[in-house]
């Protein structure tokens, strides 16, 4: 039975149960669409404002809407479905209909996760959620552990990052709709992926956004540059919580999902003594506990604040984990050079050793970007609440011309960008076509059908890449044409350059995953650097072993001394197979690297 007690909600003797929570019209009437007909019952409510009614022969299929005031049609705010997109009409789902396969699964620790991100859209030619389950194979030979699936709630048009959703709860139409998320994640547990969803509380969409016609949903307190903020800690701010609430526990419920990420957490403002963020964690980990598997919250943050990892009891928000940009922003600056916008922060070694070693590269120190403090230590917080990554979807999509890492440096660049990411003491998270240094870019897409709202949005990426000084014409964010070049080329992977560095990363994998010192927490790194020489050097040292990981992030051959002999070295990125040159020698004097390379050294301790 669905824990949901808004939407429809079919029963078990057969009749279907209408929730919704309207206050602000004063003539509520739901509409049901029969063959002949269109059938309008009158809806009573509480003193909350929540009406309810059981209706007989309204299973599933049953297209229906709300009448607000007799003149305005509105889709429910809790669809399963959505039928004829964002300003369409609701549809009837029976999530139980749904044989799943995978009761065996309990989900992964988060240690465990190694995440690939990846936009349902454009992963595929065909861009639906059972396209993606083509995909799997591949992905479980590179060894990635789980999906990060980026929004999928129902968003105007067919082309559209996600952020724009208006309909939290109805998977988009045009990916395959409901059972077609069921079926990419029932077959992704079975291959061993876990499965998380990229989630929007902080704002919803303009388009088809009719939540406000129902009730005091959004705050007129606070605004954000991401737009209204949700009405979370005011007047009737019960029922907006328990409907965001609801729909966090409602994706790890009714469709298996592992774990949410909560994106531009930090932006969600509520002065609540229980932030929302905390309830939804909560309310998932309970969910979990309670079903015998592991699900996990991570939350995309730029506060550099370890309190929304910290465990509750401790004073925390007690999520699992947190995306941490300065790890990104201190690799790229190494390896681009590039100093606009917010990587003036950055520059050097310095940031990388700091970001390896610190968690933050800004923990409480002033930020010559932001002209603040900015951020807090956090130390005694393990390493696995932490997600970093080289490449995401805002890094690179938000780039004027969405250049992926792969443009912008050399391949000795993209192969030491993947060493340390993936021996680096954290959760790593990969953006699709990363593996094997996909060149296409990745450019922000949009089919909005409002024209004022088409040129808003136009403008609107103008403004924003004026501030990084980046010149040029911008890809017109509406455009077909704009979304067909940000899909990768998956033919790519096994030629010439692009096989080499899928093999690094495929080996970079299979020895993370050999050797224990390697799983984010296991193991404090010892980190040191010489900013003038350019190099990195990171000691994981356990019971019986030591691994030295080094990078030389110079643009010349490098010479790193320390490093203990005898060792094995297991990996090097200058290696033939993945397109360099063999030129890393080990000696007594140290460790001669060339250009832009790393390595992984063992030795017994």
């Amino acid at each position: 039975m669905s824990l949901l007690d808004r939407g429809a909600v079919p029963l078990p003797d057969g009749r279907t149960r209408f929730g919704v929570w309207a206050p602000s019209p004063a003539r509520l009437e739901l509409c049901l669409r029969r063959p002949d007909r269109i059938e309008t019952l009158p809806m009573e409510r509480d003193e909350r404002g929540v009406a309810r009614v059981e209706v007989e022969h309204a299973g599933p299929g049953t297209e229906y809407w709300y009448r607000l005031d007799g003149d305005r049609d509105r889709p429910d705010p809790v669809s399963r479905e959505l039928a004829g997109g964002v300003h369409g009409v609701s549809r009837v789902v029976d999530p139980e209909r749904f044989r799943w396969t995978d009761a065996g699964w309990r989900g992964l620790p988060m240690p465990d996760l190694i995440l690939y991100e990846l936009h349902i859209g454009s992963f595929t030619p065909a861009g639906t959620f059972d396209a993606a389950i083509s995909r799997l194979p591949y992905l479980l030979d590179l060894g990635v552990t789980a999906l990060e699936i980026m929004p999928v709630a129902e968003f105007p048009g067919r082309r559209n990052w996600g952020y724009d959703g208006v309909s939290l709860y109805a998977p988009h139409s045009g990916y395959g709709g409901p059972d077609g998320l069921r079926r990419l994640v029932d077959a992704a547990h079975q291959g061993g992926l876990a499965v998380l969803l990229d989630v929007v509380y902080n704002h919803l969409g303009p388009e088809g956004n009719y939540l406000r016609d129902f009730g005091p949903y959004f705050s007129d307190r606070y605004r954000t540059a991401l737009g209204e903020s949700f009405n979370l800690d005011g007047p009737d701010s019960d029922e907006v919580r328990r409907y965001l609430v609801d729909n966090a526990v409602y994706w790890i419920d009714e469709f298996h999902l592992d774990g949410l990420r909560l994106d531009a957490a930090d932006r969600i403002v509520d002065l609540s003594p229980v932030h929302l963020a905390e309830e939804i964690g909560a309310a998932v980990h309970h969910l979990g506990e309670g079903a015998g598997r592991r699900t996990v919250v991570v939350a995309e943050i730029d506060s550099n604040d370890p309190r929304w990892v910290r465990p509750r009891e401790f004073g925390g928000f007690g999520l699992d984990a947190h995306w941490s940009d300065d790890f990104h922003h201190a690799v790229h600056v190494a390896l681009t050079g590039e100093r606009s916008g917010y990587y003036a922060d950055f520059g050097g070694v310095g940031p990388v050793a700091r970001a390896l070693e610190r968690r933050y590269v800004h923990d409480g120190g002033y930020s010559p970007y932001r002209r603040r403090r900015h951020g807090r230590p956090a130390d005694g917080v393990p390493g696995d609440r932490f997600v970093v990554c080289v490449q995401n979807h805002d890094q690179v999509g938000n780039r004027a011309a969405g250049e992926r890492l792969a443009a912008l440096v050399e391949p000795p660049g993209v192969r030491l960008a993947a060493a340390i990411l993936l021996l680096a003491p954290y959760v790593p998270l990969l953006f699709m076509g990363e593996e094997y240094a996909e060149c296409n870019p990745f450019l922000y897409f949009v089919s909005h059908g409002d024209p004022s709202l088409i040129e808003a949005v136009r403008e609107g990426r103008r403004r924003e890449f004026a501030g990084f000084g980046w010149q040029g014409e911008v890809p017109d964010p509406q455009s077909e044409d704009t979304f067909a070049a940000s899909r990768p080329r998956w033919n790519r992977a096994e030629q010439g350059t692009h096989a080499g560095v899928l093999a690094l990363y495929r080996d970079l994998l299979r020895i993370r995953r050999a050797l224990p010192l390697l799983r984010p927490g296991a193991a404090e790194p010892a980190v040191r650097f010489a900013e003038r020489e350019e190099w990195v050097a990171m000691r994981l040292s356990g019971r019986d072993q030591v691994l030295d990981a080094v990078f030389n992030f110079a643009t010349g051959p490098r010479e790193v001394p320390g490093i203990a002999v005898p060792a094995d070295l297991l990996l090097h990125t200058d290696d033939p197979r993945y397109g360099g040159e063999g030129r890393v020698r080990l000696s007594h004097g140290g460790l001669a690297l060339p250009p832009r390379t790393a390595a992984l050294l063992r030795r017994p301790r």
